[in-house]
């Protein structure tokens, strides 16, 4: 993994400004209550005028982030100073408060969560790396821990440096997990995007249908109009008018813009047959042809099963669903790929079968997540698996469809991909 990709310089990287805010003012409220309370109210005697500055600079600091920056996200590097900062001043905090043995050098691992959930890589390992470093020099530096009234506490050596790994342990364990489940979000949060995209897309090209059968339907009252004045024309210039020619091209083309409307506003256009009612032996037809055109492995559709041969109405999400998973069988596939469609009076079935090497046994329950790898080389080396498997799950789901996948004890020995509607579902989406 190169440089760039480790601190994932390219992404844009922001910090909610606000949120940083109001996590500080927590952060100096209490400091500032805790520090108040062991001074004036348990009377325990540390430098407190030292540990005021301290807070008062922090408190100035974030008075500024507030009034004085504008922006509503900040970048990663900025983002990354205040935290540093923070680490800063609680660390200056705990050297005069007993050190790691003050039982709140716990907060040191906050700044460091904070970066992995919501920052880059590289300022997360930077912020980890100092608390570290920091922790250690206040388990060796440090004020003595103050004692109730005239005593004080110590601790032992081995007690300490116990402390002191728990917290690194307790570290590295949440900043892991901050940065995986950051990922893990971004890349649901990335697919869902993708998905809504592919939705809208399919959406549009069924909007503009509707859009062209309703502007035909407008234009039809003055095309008659045109028409019937045009036809009263010709009567009253005769025949033998030069301009007679003019006027029959005119009702001859004003008739044929009436039957081109006709058509739009029933859409049944020839060359768009997107939207119209078939049947799925029809429709998996089209996409076979489609992927013929530009593979040389060879596709059966096999639909001696297909009882009911149920009509129903095409729709983006079944198309792009169906393709998706047909592309998946052609891509992973040896030569050969075989859809069979079962069906009778209660529901349908589509299998789609490939020769390939199968699903890989360690990703195979988890199909349909985004983003998913697999050990295999193979896989990995053909990616396809994950985002695609996903949005053509999604998708067919939306249109009730039950989606399973399994690896092939037939001849092809593949993967088999099964996609199953119940009539009455499937019929309630016609």
């Amino acid at each position: 993994m190169n440089f760039s990709t480790l601190f994932r310089l390219g992404e844009n990287l922001n910090l909610d400004r606000k949120t940083l805010i109001i996590l500080r003012w927590i952060a100096i409220i209490g400091q500032l209550t805790a520090i108040n309370i062991v001074y004036f109210y348990l009377k325990l005697d540390f430098p407190v005028i030292i540990a005021h500055l301290i807070l008062l600079f922090g408190l100035s600091t974030n008075l500024y982030l507030q009034f004085k920056i504008k922006s509503l996200q900040l970048k990663d590097f900025y983002a990354s100073i205040f935290l540093i900062y923070d680490l800063i001043q609680l660390s200056l905090l705990l050297y005069l408060t007993g050190g790691i043995s003050n039982p709140f050098s716990i907060l040191m691992i906050i700044p460091t969560i904070v970066s992995s959930t919501l920052l880059s890589m590289g300022t997360t390992i930077i912020l980890g790396i100092l608390t570290i470093m920091f922790l250690f020099l206040l388990t060796i530096f440090h004020y003595p821990l103050p004692g109730i009234h005239d005593g004080s506490v110590t601790f032992p050596k081995l007690y300490l440096i116990g402390y002191f790994i728990s917290i690194i342990v307790g570290l590295v364990f949440l900043s892991y997990f901050g940065v995986r489940f950051s990922g893990e979000s971004k890349r649901r949060s990335d697919a869902v995007n993708k998905l809504q995209q592919v939705i809208a897309k399919e959406y549009e090209l069924e909007s503009l249908g509707g859009q062209a059968a309703a502007a035909a339907h407008s234009l039809g009252t003055p095309l008659a109009t045109i028409s019937v004045v045009a036809s009263e024309l010709k009567k009253e210039i005769g025949e033998n008018h030069e301009f007679s020619k003019d006027v029959d091209l005119l009702i001859s083309q004003t008739k044929r813009c009436g039957d081109i409307l006709k058509q739009i506003s029933k859409k049944q256009i020839k060359e768009d047959k997107f939207f119209s009612k078939t049947k799925f032996e029809n429709l998996l037809e089209e996409i076979i042809d489609s992927f013929r055109e530009t593979s040389s492995k060879e596709i059966y559709l096999v639909s001696d099963e297909d009882r009911n041969k149920i009509n129903f109405q095409k729709s983006p999400e079944l198309i792009y669903g169906l393709r998706n998973f047909v592309g998946n069988a052609v891509k992973f596939s040896k030569s050969i790929v075989e859809i069979k469609i079962f069906s009778n009076e209660n529901f349908v079935e589509i299998q789609i079968i490939d020769d390939g090497p199968g699903f890989p046994d360690d990703i195979i329950e988890k199909l349909g997540e985004p983003y998913i790898k697999s050990k295999s080389s193979s896989v990995i080396s053909n990616s396809g698996t994950g985002l695609g498997t996903f949005l053509g799950k999604t998708l067919l789901e939306r249109q009730l469809a039950e989606l399973s996948f399994f690896n092939s004890s037939g001849k092809l020995g593949g993967a088999l991909v099964k996609i199953s509607w119940k009539v009455n579902n499937l019929a309630s989406n016609v």
